[in-house]
């Protein structure tokens, strides 16, 4: 796999004939939503298959792979045209194998809205091993129920483990620290919380767990252990896995709200897995930003590693980026984009992307139809690529993304070309 960041005049037709593949392989893998329109600094991923298959009559994606020693979802994630269907026809040229080598095997976690398109969610159901729908709610100590019966559905269809998603958010739709508190000094409304979320995991076919408290007050940091311990004890006689996705912290004594509640060294002895949710240093309310450094990603993977094993980590990958208002000025607020999105307003504002070597991340500046100028970071081949690379680097678990709702065709070809991905079922 190559990574082409392009220059000025650049073509798909002059990329093919430099590379020395097909056009149309270039247009399938990065699902560019208009060829003709390339912006300077935009990557364009290439990939080199070492070994096809031409349809033939009475083919199906499971006699191919069959027929060639692989298996039918990776011939999905080999041919991303194939949109996670197996809807071949007679002289369709397949790709059973890439001459690029995974470097390792990874866990791949995904959260997903209940409303998110149904064709992106079956593009995307190949590349995954988990698939969290988000998120259930409780009140006091029952569940409010979560119309998540579609995604458990298409992913118990495409072997991919559902995760049950318990968050502390209130019906504002925010993170609670009194929500939680309230369950935390309770200790039978957590026995009745526990016996509703295994009911809910029996009753939809959820196959693991995954509890995500945030601005947990400091007094409450040993009971939220205690409660995680409890829960994973439930857990345990069905096999279900217990993971805690956690503030991004650098060291145990971190102040401010979102940390001060997270013990690292307690959840790493209550819990099986962890998600490190190592994005939002740029955010809404804040200045512009990488979403995800990688200096400061690194920063949090190493302290984690002196609480955890490396078998136990996953690492939180965002899926979107920020468009900010410039100059910033503290109460002005950024608007979030998708990656895709990104690229598309780049070349409708004219403008070039440029790379922050530094943060391992794209933006670009742009000026808007009134004269206002914008700062854009987001993310693109190159910085998938880094954080992968960091977390094969660590020999971690897993990668958790989120989340699934926004289109980012490069990603799962990046992905794909790096790393084999687990069957968790």
């Amino acid at each position: 796999m190559d990574i082409h960041v392009v220059q000025p005049g650049d073509t798909i037709y002059q990329l093919a004939q430099q590379y020395g593949v097909p056009m149309e392989r270039l247009l399938q893998d990065n699902q560019l939503p208009d060829p003709s329109q390339l912006v300077v600094g935009q990557t364009i991923v290439v990939q080199y298959p070492e070994l096809t298959h031409t349809v033939r009559a009475g083919d199906s994606l499971y006699s191919i792979a069959q027929m060639h020693n692989t298996t039918a979802v990776q011939l999905l994630r080999n041919n991303p045209s194939l949109h996670g269907r197996d809807l071949i026809y007679p002289g369709q040229v397949i790709v059973v194998r890439y001459a690029s080598r995974p470097r390792g095997a990874l866990t791949v976690n995904a959260y997903a809205y209940p409303s998110i398109d149904r064709g992106l969610l079956r593009d995307t159901l190949p590349y995954l091993s988990l698939l969290t729908p988000f998120t259930y709610r409780f009140d006091e100590e029952n569940l409010i129920p979560l119309r998540d019966e579609t995604l458990v559905t298409a992913a118990l269809q495409s072997r991919v483990a559902p995760v049950l998603h318990l968050s502390n958010v209130d019906e504002r739709g925010q993170f609670s620290s009194e929500l939680a508190h309230e369950l935390l000094e309770d200790k039978d409304d957590q026995e009745e919380l526990i016996e509703s979320i295994l009911r809910t995991a029996n009753q939809k076919g959820y196959q693991w767990v995954d509890v995500d408290f945030e601005y947990i007050r400091a007094e409450d940091a040993e009971a939220y252990a205690q409660f995680l311990t409890r829960l994973r004890q439930a857990l345990t006689p069905s096999g279900r896995p217990l993971v805690a996705a956690l503030a991004p912290k650098t060291s145990a004594g971190q102040p401010g709200r979102l940390y001060e509640g997270i013990d690292y060294h307690l959840i790493a002895q209550a819990v099986d897995f962890a998600l490190l949710m190592t994005y939002e240093w740029g955010y809404l309310g804040g200045p512009p930003m990488a979403v995800a450094p990688l200096p400061q990603v690194r920063q949090v993977v190493e302290y984690a590693l002196t609480e955890f094993s490396p078998g136990q980590l996953f690492l939180g990958i965002p899926n979107y980026g920020y468009d900010w208002p410039l100059p910033y000025r503290p109460g002005n607020r950024a608007v979030s984009v998708n990656n895709v999105e990104a690229v598309r307003r780049a070349w409708d504002r004219r403008a070039a992307i440029r790379y922050d070597q530094q943060t391992q991340a794209p933006w670009f500046r742009y000026v808007d139809d009134k004269g206002a100028e914008h700062e854009v970071w987001f993310e693109d081949a190159r910085s998938i690529q880094a954080k992968l690379n960091l977390a094969l680097d660590y020999c971690l678990y897993g990668a958790g993304y989120w989340n699934l709702d926004r289109p980012f065709p490069q990603n799962w070809v990046v992905l794909n070309a790096m790393v084999n991905i687990r069957n968790e079922m």
